[in-house]
């Protein structure tokens, strides 16, 4: 009895310890999705003071602004490939690291380079490439250390610090620029992502050999690699086809709306308070991320795939219809609260499903779909402001915002799976432990 009572002790504190190590590392996963949004939005928010003192037009300024979106797509293959192999962990790091560098560094490129335009623009780019491996490395991290009834938290929480992220970068980022200017913004956000990923290094990974090495990633990782004939398998299951295509439809929605709101308020409310239709809807968002993530590790407890996708898209659209009317501005804002408070949904829903049905490989499937929803969220942005011209009214966007999100959605309803089709079912091993 002595024995067992020990053993129980023993269990009970490795129980505690991994309990505590898997809160501190959602608090920084957290944290540095919070730090990469600051550094991404440093240039949006500092691009009219930078326009005035470089003498940018408003085509060089976009040209600046969106050079960062095609940089965006091409890491996320490469991204999630490597972290399958060698750990989303580490990947980080290094990404982070060199993202807070070149943000850091910035202001210096601009100022020294004689063609500030053609220093920002790849700048930019540089970012796009850097920063696009954040994600599918979070969606395999999760993946091989997390356990599946904890999955829905954890991607919701760390997805919730873009919004923070936004938050932050939004009222500490223009009260620097006003108090210290625009170079500021970046040097701050910049050195404290590159003190994240040192302090993760140092504390979480131990300091301990180099981070990559050839040899790691000529192995064949923790989970089961795939050939290209598995490859090329896993692409005919429905299921994937789905995950892929509710995604695309998701991102291209979101990046939309992120794009064309302030416009549409501005337009539409010319005298209202920039700050309430800035800020509002992100506060929402982040109560709602952090709801999402706990609703969806319930829902899969009882055997739930699709719920969460049904808010995400189904009932989002309904508050997106309702702002085709004649609404007034406080009206307006209440629907475009809900409709973003609703889109995080998708946090723990369709970004957590990819893990059910490929684990070996979630973050190149992650970076697949991701890649996807890019393109895609760059092509509809533009045909939005062709419609905004060619009709002169803001219902035809928002209608196509909710024909996109319902036809996604009927797809995820109709081909969504939560079977693992990765490999054969009588080979599936389960190793989830806590992070």
């Amino acid at each position: 009895f002595t024995f067992l009572t020990d053993r129980a002790r023993r269990d009970q504190v490795d129980l505690s310890k991994k309990l505590q190590v898997a809160r501190i590392w959602t608090v920084v996963l957290l944290l540095g999705t919070c730090l990469l949004y600051c550094a991404r939005v440093a240039m949006p928010i500092c691009a009219v003071s930078m326009a005035e003192k470089f003498s940018w037009s408003k085509r060089e300024s976009g040209m600046v602004l969106g050079s960062f979106f095609w940089g965006y797509c091409f890491t996320q293959v490469l991204g999630g490939y490597v972290s399958d192999r060698v750990g989303g962990e580490k990947v980080l790091l290094l990404s982070a690291a060199a993202w807070g560098s070149m943000t850091a560094f910035t202001p210096i490129l601009a100022h020294f380079c004689s063609q500030p335009i053609l220093s920002m623009t790849l700048a930019r780019f540089l970012m796009g490439l850097l920063q696009g491996v954040h994600y599918p490395s979070l969606a395999s991290l999760c993946s091989q250390k997390v356990v599946e009834s904890e999955r829905g938290f954890l991607m919701s929480t760390v997805g919730s610090g873009s919004y923070l992220g936004t938050l932050v970068i939004g009222g500490a980022g223009s009260l620097m620029l006003d108090l210290y200017g625009w170079e500021s913004v970046f040097y701050v956000s910049g050195l404290l992502s590159v003190l994240w990923a040192y302090c993760m290094w140092k504390y979480l990974l131990k300091g301990e050999g180099p981070i990559i090495t050839l040899e790691s990633l000529g192995s064949s990782g923790p989970q089961s690699k795939l050939s290209k004939r598995h490859w090329l398998r896993l692409f005919k299951q429905p299921a994937v086809c789905a995950v892929i295509v509710t995604h695309l439809c998701t991102a291209s929605t979101f990046f939309t709306l992120l794009s064309w709101l302030p416009t549409f308020f501005k337009d539409t409310f010319p005298d209202a308070k920039g700050w309430v239709f800035n800020v509002v809807p992100w506060l929402v968002a982040i109560p709602s991320s952090l709801f999402s993530g706990c609703l969806s590790d319930h829902l899969i407890s009882q055997g739930g795939v699709t719920e969460e996708q049904f808010f995400s898209m189904g009932v989002s659209s309904v508050f997106t219809v309702l702002l085709c009317g004649n609404l007034t501005f406080p009206w307006a804002v209440a629907f475009v609260s809900a409709t973003m408070g609703l889109t995080t949904f998708s946090h723990s829903g369709v970004s957590v499903n990819v893990q059910d049905l490929a684990p070996s490989c979630a973050g190149a499937l992650f970076g697949v779909m991701n890649t996807c929803g890019a393109f895609s969220g760059v092509l509809m942005v533009y045909f939005s402001g062709y419609l905004i011209e060619a009709t002169g009214s803001w219902a035809s966007v928002f209608a196509l915002i909710s024909i996109v999100n319902l036809f996604g959605l009927c797809t995820f309803l109709t081909f969504a799976e939560a079977r693992r089709v990765d490999i054969d079912s009588s080979k599936i091993r389960h190793h989830n432990i806590h992070i």
